[in-house]
C-alpha cells in the first residue's frame, strides 16, 4: 500500500489541540485500539481526501502515514512542541 493512492479519513481529537488521527475511510476506527480511542476522546471528522506517495502533508511525513497505515491501520499525528521546548534558550 505504500506505493497507492489510500482514501483517508482525518480526525481531530477532543482531547488534544493539535491530536489528529488518520485512517483509511472504508475501515473507520476498525483497526484503532480501544486505549488509544479513549485517550483521543471524541473523534472529529476533520476532513477526508485522497492521499498519495507524491502528495505533501502540513505536518506529517505522507510516506510516513501510509506506511502506517499499511502496518497497523491509523496514523497518529502528535501536536507540535511548543517553541520553547525546541530552543531552549527561549525557556
Amino acid at each position: 500500500m505504500t506505493d497507492s493512492k489510500v482514501i483517508v479519513s482525518i480526525y481531530r481529537s477532543s482531547q488534544k489541540e493539535g491530536m489528529y488521527l488518520y485512517v483509511e475511510k472504508r475501515e473507520g476506527m476498525s483497526r484503532v485500539p480501544e486505549a488509544l480511542q479513549k485517550q483521543f476522546g471524541s473523534a472529529e471528522l476533520a476532513m477526508t481526501m485522497l492521499l498519495t506517495p507524491e502528495q505533501k502533508l502540513a505536518r506529517a511525513d505522507t510516506a510516513k502515514v501510509l506506511k502506517a497505515l499499511a502496518e497497523q491501520g491509523f496514523y497518529l499525528q502528535m501536536p507540535p512542541l511548543p517553541e520553547a521546548a525546541l530552543d531552549p534558550r527561549k525557556s
